[in-house]
């Protein structure tokens, strides 16, 4: 039997954003969708890192795959509580 230990995220750099908090919904693209839109909606300099990270691994072209097999509404309104 062996063991492996892993130091997961002991060598990651730190966040560049700000927290956006938690998002929940019913539609699981609508709350996709707001959560890509508040990283956009951040300043440039924080956003920069994450934007990349989604963009370079095809993260917005599920947002439109989810909304070509109907799985939700792009559409929502945020509420906060």
């Amino acid at each position: 039997m062996y063991c492996i230990k892993v130091r997961a995220g002991t060598s990651s750099a730190k966040p560049t954003c700000d927290d956006i908090g938690i998002l929940g919904s019913t539609d699981i693209l609508a709350v996709d969708q707001a959560g890509i839109d508040l990283i956009y909606q951040m300043p440039a300099d924080q956003r920069r890192d994450i934007a990349e990270r989604i963009e370079s691994r095809g993260g917005l072209h599920q947002l439109e795959y989810m909304n070509t097999l109907g799985m939700g509404s792009r559409e929502y309104n945020l509420v906060e509580i």
